[in-house]
């Protein structure tokens, strides 16, 4: 990651902090360098590809055909579903590919029984099979009326493109392996009310799956903004500040600890923009500080509402015209969700933060737990934490450390594999604390700020 310094701090950053316990002399890498690859390895032209193929199928309304071979959300998520399969086979069966689903009815957008099927992907951690990072796209599109589900509705940016992302992210990710597990998911029924979603994290919840982050993707490929703007190197990360299943007691606490921007959603796109720092080009994250788009919502929500961190990815200027529009020209003005507003390039480079983000993840060791931060009226701040089982893969914990007021975490340093750190002469009052684990590769979990607040 790359780190900034502030000149009035590089005294602490050099000085301050003292061991509670013997750390290790060596400190583990600090860049993985298989993330280099990884960061250019999706390709563009698979991934238009793929738009193509999801377009082609007419619509993809969740109240769509599911019985043709060629038309309908029937034959979109069968289709995903082979891709999976076929990626799962070049790896010799890597991923467990699995159908989702359950039946919603009575909804103001799904009035009589439908079936929401999603697909997933499960690619196995060799060290913590049951902790797991999500990538997830929608299979669904529509027209201007959200009941609609017989008109052409190609959904080419939203979001055949987030969907052709996943597939490609499996590609790239399913060569190789790691600790922990990854989903590529494509979820359903999120114009008719997130309820894909909903259903894969009841799922989750279920079956005890530990899901650490989930990376939404929806709308990756459009460059063009209603806005004149043209931009092909920003992606906004929307987060949601305080968690949606916080207690009133632990509103309480956050109240005089801190933690209001903390959540480990934020924290998750924290990491995102740290891992697109450090590697790859030409690509600036945009953190929001919002759930998502104002007075709108995206697929990760139904994560966040049950606990399990997780952020929205997208392009930066949106083209209303674009979206959720019957095809047709008024007034000179083209409406309508065609392939002509993809641009490949952005979406493979899209594509590829999410495949860095989730390897760092999943090939990190167990997130700290427990973390624990004291030291009110005292000239120093200590941190303490637990390490989980199936940590085999762990070097050590990295402390972190900025102003309340920095946005981004502005300086740590890696204190081996102990229990507590404290640092000495940083007052508690001042300055917000946090710690990650590392792998012996360099591999890294998003910062864990202290208390309920910040628990992943």
């Amino acid at each position: 990651m790359k780190k900034l310094i502030f000149p009035s701090l590089v005294t602490f950053a050099l000085s301050a902090c003292s061991a509670s316990a013997k750390g290790q002399e060596t400190a583990p890498p600090s860049e993985v360098l298989a993330l280099y690859d990884i960061a250019t390895a999706p390709s563009a032209d698979r991934i238009y590809s793929d738009i193509e193929k999801l377009v082609s199928f007419g619509t993809r309304h969740t109240l769509s055909e599911t019985e043709s071979e060629t038309q309908g959300i029937g034959a979109a998520r069968r289709w995903i579903f082979d891709e999976f399969k076929k990626i799962s086979a070049e790896c010799g069966g890597c991923l467990e590919v699995i159908y989702v689903s359950d039946v919603v009815e009575g909804e103001s957008r799904i009035p009589e029984p439908t079936d929401v099927v999603s697909v997933l992907a499960i690619q196995r951690g060799t060290i913590d099979p049951n902790r797991y990072v999500v990538m997830s796209g929608d299979i669904d599109s529509r027209v201007t009326d959200p009941l609609n589900g017989t008109s052409d509705s190609p959904g080419a940016n939203d979001n055949a493109s987030g969907m052709a992302g996943v597939i490609e992210a499996a590609r790239v990710l399913s060569r190789r392996s790691y600790a922990g597990s990854i989903i590529y998911a494509g979820l359903s029924g999120e114009e008719q009310g997130l309820f894909g979603g909903k259903i894969v994290a009841a799922h989750a919840l279920q079956e005890g799956w530990q899901i650490k982050g989930v990376l939404n993707n929806d709308m990756i490929s459009n460059i063009s903004g209603i806005d004149g703007v043209i931009d092909n190197s920003t992606v906004r990360v929307f987060s949601e500040g305080t968690r949606a299943t916080e207690t009133p007691e632990e509103a309480r606490l956050r109240r005089f600890t801190g933690g209001e921007v903390d959540s480990p959603s934020r924290n998750l796109a924290r990491y995102v923009k740290a891992q697109a720092d450090q590697y790859m080009t030409n690509l600036n994250v945009m953190m929001v500080y919002r759930l998502d788009r104002y007075r709108r919502g995206g697929h990760h929500r139904p994560f966040n509402d049950v606990g399990m961190p997780g952020v929205r990815m997208m392009e930066t200027h949106e083209h209303y015209d674009r979206q959720h529009q019957d095809l047709r020209t008024e007034d000179g003005i083209v409406y309508g969700d065609t392939i002509g507003g993809v641009d490949k390039d952005y979406a493979a480079k899209l594509t590829a933060l999410n495949a860095i983000s989730l390897a760092g993840m999943a090939g990190a060791p167990p997130f700290p737990q427990n973390v624990e931060a004291s030291g009110a009226v005292s000239p120093s701040a200590t941190l303490k934490w637990e390490t989980p089982d199936n940590a085999s893969n762990l070097a050590g914990y990295r402390v972190h450390w900025r102003l309340t007021t920095a946005p981004e975490w502005t300086h740590s340093r890696f204190v081996g594999n102990v229990n507590s750190w404290e640092f000495t002469n940083l007052v508690i009052d001042n300055y917000y604390f946090g710690v990650s684990a590392v792998a012996k590769d360099g591999s890294e979990t998003p910062v864990v700020f202290p208390g309920p607040a910040g628990r992943f």
